[in-house]
């Protein structure tokens, strides 16, 4: 069984997220945002690539297993059945469905995690990807 970490980064600092990372022995980070921009300080993508490459781990953008706006709106007001709509008929796409695949492929190789926003995993898309795509996966937030 192939163990597959999550992380989110929001109420956390770098140094935080980096330790986390470190202390389950993270080799790779798979950013699952559909936007890699951000407005906490080092979580946009190339700053937080170079921050992670610093620390030696590795960093991939897999942005079609991302939520499209709509889901992410909904995702903000509360509205979880919109946003499981939403990320159901994304995760539909071959694109999506190339990444899954990328996704599962780069977590066998070396211990990874998937990256998101929301600290709390039941309400980030990451859960649901997981859900859908993360058969024989061993599932482990790192905040939890």
């Amino acid at each position: 069984m192939t163990r597959i970490f999550t992380i989110g980064y929001e109420q956390t600092t770098m140094a935080e997220f980096l330790a986390a990372l470190k202390a389950a022995g993270v080799e790779q980070v798979i950013d699952v945002r559909a936007v890699p921009l951000s407005r906490r300080p080092g979580f946009s993508k190339n700053i937080l690539a170079a921050s992670l490459k610093d620390a030696g781990i590795g960093y991939v953008h897999l942005r079609d297993l991302g939520t499209p706006k709509v889901g992410r709106d909904a995702a903000k007001k509360g509205d979880v059945a919109t946003l499981e709509a939403v990320y159901e008929t994304q995760l539909g796409l071959p694109e999506a469905q190339v990444q899954a695949a990328q996704m599962r492929e780069l977590a066998r190789e070396k211990p990874s995690a998937l990256l998101c926003y929301e600290r709390d995993p039941a309400h980030c898309h990451r859960t649901l990807l997981l859900a859908a795509e993360g058969e024989g996966m061993d599932i482990v937030d790192l905040y939890a």
